[in-house]
């Protein structure tokens, strides 16, 4: 299945009809990690995070399951709550 998270020199590219409910997918666009997922409603979320050291983290994560990790440690060390 193609990745339904992209960018290209105009900007973000979605394809929710590819999204799994409630899963997380990510690109990086101009030093800005852009966050997405399709909630248990169809509704589309999209967060933008332009803190550059989590940004960088963010950029070296191969695969979605890298990045939930990612921020799992992130809220753990910045002792966040849901």
């Amino acid at each position: 299945m193609d990745y339904p998270v992209s960018v290209d020199e105009n900007g973000l590219n979605l394809k929710p009809e590819k999204m799994e409910k409630e899963k997380l997918y990510h690109c990086v666009f101009k030093n800005k990690a852009m966050l997405v997922f399709k909630d248990s409603q169809d509704v589309l979320n999209c967060y933008e995070i332009e803190q550059e050291d989590l940004v960088e983290e963010i950029r070296k994560c191969n695969d979605d399951k890298e990045l939930e990790k990612l921020f799992e440690s992130y809220v753990k060390g910045q002792n966040l709550k849901n």
